[in-house]
């Protein structure tokens, strides 16, 4: 019996789901922890390691458990329920690191909630991916259902993708605003002694010589807890504070003219009375903001707030994730409710030790399994560095626009590639071939963005190019996967004579976790090198600027490393996996002929 659109549709929600919160956690959970919250990036990096090796003896584990589970609703549904809900609520913890910790509490509380998020989110994986081979046969609905559902996998990871960093920054902005204290800026005609200096720069941000200096009538006090505004600016022995410019959101009023950090590459230097009173405010503006201020010869007023980028970030990563974990549960209800196995037969079991022979045995599984480990890890690895990129590189005040911008085209080109791409090159190639030509057309534009990068182009527009053929790739090649590792089912059936389907796709999530944790740890070590982070960047005259040397070292590692993994998977895969169409077709009559 065909699948139905309602079976199909329930399990593809059930995709957009899993995949939102897995990409938060894959993609975001090392910038939360080391860039926000400031965590070391190599205990990050460490620590989502450890997470993974963890995963490689807990995930076959679970795929026995779900093998050998007998219940009126099934063998896969209640633990597809039971995960979900046990990892959406991890993963509201994971992003919900209370701020009172530091040090080594936050670095453990990390480290428990990451590895707790990876055991819970394996009992919803291996059971929802084990349902392909359980309820479809060999063949075109297979290939069917596995598009589709990686199709849609590809919708919730690119939602994510798209609309974090924005989605972060306005729920933060909105919560934070009711949450934190400020630093406020008043004036006042009847209190005088602190000095206000509106310094005019040029071009190379340089001091042009063009002061505004207001002596007479500013009071500048902090009245923000001195915790939450840590990272706002950083003491000297001179009791000196510096803004840090990427840190922190300000705004600043003279008359009618407002800077701000999407307007301004203003500095602020400023010299503390009594540790709570400011007693000098330097502000530097380009020519255009300088003139404004001058029209007059001087200034009637001054309003300004300071509120801390760091808290907004921190408040809206909680919030999001708990509305990212609240979608998860809906969708996967939506899946339990709608869809039923197929087939309610047995399913031989076997012990550890065997399961483990048994997946080394079927050769044409561990095949995939090190392609898909190859492939994600190159692909893993860029996206772990790609917001650094743009806020560190191609920066800019707006750089969170820009990310969301290049994000939105490269979801949208996974998106169609999976639901168009591949399909029309069904029509005319094999998997095999559409496989190769995947590849190397993401080994194409890794190494365009290799030479993009090394150029210093400064606009997000042509990074459009390399970002269209590596994200086409990465969609065709996440449906390929899993095609491929469900045939590795009925090929391990054939040879060793059991269906483990359980524990050859408990191997994909582990594959697919074991790449995000060395990517995350390639991509800690580069930030570690090259010392990429909010609280390391120099501050130039007038604005955050990154060392040349710092940013050589994050554009070849995003770049180079990804193209030597991918060259390395494609020569693994044309000399080790056999099982092309006339194979496939051999295997199913044996089966059949088995019955």
């Amino acid at each position: 019996m065909r699948l139905t659109a309602k079976e199909k549709v329930a399990y593809g929600l059930g995709a957009v789901g899993k995949d939102m919160v897995y990409m938060l956690s894959a993609s975001y959970i090392l910038y939360y922890y080391q860039d926000i919250l400031g965590v070391s990036a190599i205990a990050m990096g460490v620590i989502l390691l450890v997470a993974r090796i963890f995963d490689a003896f807990n995930d076959p584990i679970m795929g026995i458990v779900v093998a050998k589970t007998k219940t009126r609703w099934g063998k896969f549904r209640p633990w597809l329920l039971i995960g979900t809900i046990t990892n959406a609520v991890i993963l509201f913890l994971m992003f919900s690191a209370p701020p009172s910790l530091n040090g080594s509490g936050l670095v453990a509380y990390a480290a428990v909630t990451y590895i707790l998020w990876g055991v819970t989110y394996t009992m919803m994986d291996i059971p929802y991916w084990s349902m392909i081979p359980a309820f479809t046969e060999g063949g075109k609905e297979r290939e069917g259902l596995s598009a589709l559902a990686r199709s849609c996998a590809g919708v919730g990871s690119a939602i994510i993708t798209i609309i974090t960093v924005m989605a972060v920054t306005a729920i933060g902005t909105a919560v934070s605003d009711k949450n934190t204290d400020k630093m406020t800026v008043q004036y006042s005609s009847e209190v005088g002694g602190v000095a206000v200096n509106i310094i005019e720069i040029d071009d190379q941000d340089a001091a042009t010589g063009n002061e505004i200096s207001i002596t007479d009538g500013i009071v500048i006090s902090v009245t923000a807890n001195s915790d939450e505004f840590k990272d706002l600016f950083e003491s000297t022995e001179d009791k000196t504070l510096k803004y840090t410019g990427s840190n922190s959101k300000y705004e600043l009023n003279f008359d009618d003219v407002k800077l701000d950090a999407d307007n301004s590459t203003s500095i602020l230097e400023t010299g503390l009375k009594d540790g709570s009173t400011f007693t000098e405010l330097k502000v530097y503006v380009d020519s255009e903001l300088y003139a404004k201020l001058d029209k007059d010869g001087g200034l009637s007023s001054l309003t300004g707030e300071f509120t801390s980028t760091k808290e907004v970030e921190r408040y809206g990563f909680k919030y999001f994730s708990l509305i990212v974990a609240i979608i998860f549960v809906v969708f996967i209800v939506i899946t339990c409710l709608g869809i039923k196995e197929k087939s309610t037969a047995d399913m031989q079991t076997a012990g550890i030790g065997e399961m483990f022979k048994a997946l080394i045995q079927n050769d044409q599984a561990m095949t995939i399994v090190i392609t898909i480990v190859l492939i994600n890890v190159a692909t893993y690895i860029t996206s772990n560095l790609l917001i650094y990129f743009f806020k560190y590189d191609l920066a800019g005040s707006n750089w969170q626009g820009n990310y969301t911008l290049f994000n939105t085209f490269a979801g949208a080109i996974q998106i169609l590639a999976m639901m168009i791409m591949f399909p029309l090159l069904r029509k005319f190639f094999t998997t095999i071939k559409i496989f190769n030509i995947a590849v190397i057309a993401s080994i194409s534009g890794y190494v365009v963005l290799l030479v993009m990068a090394l150029s210093g182009t400064s606009s997000v527009y042509p990074f459009l190019i390399p970002g269209f053929f590596i994200m086409a790739a990465v969609g065709i090649l996440n449906v390929l996967v899993t095609i491929f590792l469900a045939n590795t089912v009925d090929y391990g059936e054939l040879k060793n004579g059991r269906r483990d389907e359980s524990v050859i796709f408990s191997m994909q999530t582990f594959v697919v976790k074991l790449a995000s944790g060395i990517a995350a740890l390639v991509a800690s070590i580069c930030l570690s090198i090259s010392n990429l982070s909010n609280d390391t960047t120099t501050v130039g005259a007038a604005k955050t600027a990154v060392g040349g040397s710092s940013l050589l070292i994050l554009r070849l590692t995003m770049t180079l490393l990804p193209i030597f993994g991918m060259i390395i998977a494609i020569i693994l895969f044309r000399k080790k996996y056999i099982l092309d169409e006339r194979k496939l077709e051999e295997i199913t009559d044996t089966l059949k002929n088995k019955q």
